[in-house]
């Protein structure tokens, strides 16, 4: 039998017997079920952050692992960054200077990184999106340098050749130099009597000296003429090289030659006044000077004493 509960009812100084309607134990129900509800709900949320689950708490600790390589990483792209830059400096301040080659301009450094970091905006995370924008840039930079690197490298090929190539020693050594006429222009021919164009230098060395050329070139001519047994060298880029008043050559044309190779010996053959080589530098069809090539392989001392020869006659041979 259910227990029956009173209330004391003031106005008519008595208990009464307490009557739940329908309505007012729905009234109860739904408040306890409420706060039932929302202790429950409480006690999930704290026992959610205080204790995640297991599969939560291992792909914390793997994205604390991924953002840790990603630091790293970028620490290492700012470094690359930095070595590039100075590659960069030294290309175009050093390398491209020695080749005679402009320096790449920014804008051509630069050329398609704008497009790439276009292509990364679709990248929600900052921080990931700034590490792949500076491997993008980098990558962009490292292409350049790379087709500069090509440039440089064709460029370097075709000026060692052109230096291997170009007059730039003596053609008699010194230990065989007895004097040398510097003369070079108009003057009085030592033979013919008249005044004609000397466009060259005379050196005076005994007969059979050997005589060397002084680039790397191929034997254009060997033959005899006014100058006697003569030697012309195609040097290449623009130059040529003649050596006349020869004993004897041993070199012919077609044959490749190399600076400091012996073509041929000092003789008196042709229209001369004694023993010597004569020596001419054509640059571009045009004679020029000779003393200008050969002194930059002379040391010191022998510069001394090649200018004390040369100082010994101011006339030529030829």
């Amino acid at each position: 039998m259910a227990k029956i509960r009173y209330t004391y009812n003031q106005d008519s100084c008595r208990y009464e017997p307490i009557i739940v309607t329908p309505k007012a134990f729905g009234k109860k129900t739904l408040h306890f079920l409420s706060i039932c509800f929302l202790i429950g709900l409480a006690g999930s949320i704290y026992f959610h952050f205080k204790y995640p689950f297991l599969d939560e708490t291992l792909q914390r600790e793997q994205n604390a692992q991924l953002k840790a390589e990603w630091q790293i990483l970028n620490k290492q792209f700012t470094r690359s960054s930095d070595q590039l830059t100075a590659l960069e400096k030294n290309d175009d301040n050093n390398y491209r200077v020695i080749l005679d080659l402009d320096p790449l301009s920014s804008s051509q450094r630069e050329a398609g990184v704008g497009g790439r970091e276009k292509e990364s905006a679709s990248i929600q995370y900052v921080f990931i999106k700034d590490v792949f924008v500076k491997a993008e840039k980098i990558k962009n930079r490292l292409d350049i340098e790379t087709q500069s690197m090509e440039q440089l490298k064709t460029e370097l090929s075709k000026k060692q050749r052109m230096w291997a190539s170009r007059p730039a020693i003596q053609p008699i050594n010194n230990k065989d130099l007895k004097q040398l006429h510097t003369i070079f222009g108009m003057r009085m021919h030592p033979t013919l009597g008249y005044i004609r164009p000397h466009n060259g230098l005379d050196f005076t060395a005994p007969p059979g000296s050997p005589v060397y050329a002084t680039g790397d070139a191929v034997v254009m001519y060997t033959g005899y003429s006014t100058y006697g047994n003569v030697i012309y060298l195609d040097h290449g880029f623009g130059f040529e090289t003649r050596y006349a008043h020869l004993t004897k050559y041993i070199v012919v044309p077609g044959q490749v030659i190399k600076r400091g190779q012996i073509i041929g010996y000092v003789g008196n053959t042709g229209v001369s006044a004694g023993p010597h080589l004569h020596y001419e530098v054509h640059y571009k069809n045009i004679a020029i000077n000779p003393i200008n090539f050969f002194q930059r392989d002379l040391s010191n001392k022998e510069y001394e004493k090649l200018i004390e020869l040369s100082s010994q006659s101011n006339t030529s041979l030829d």
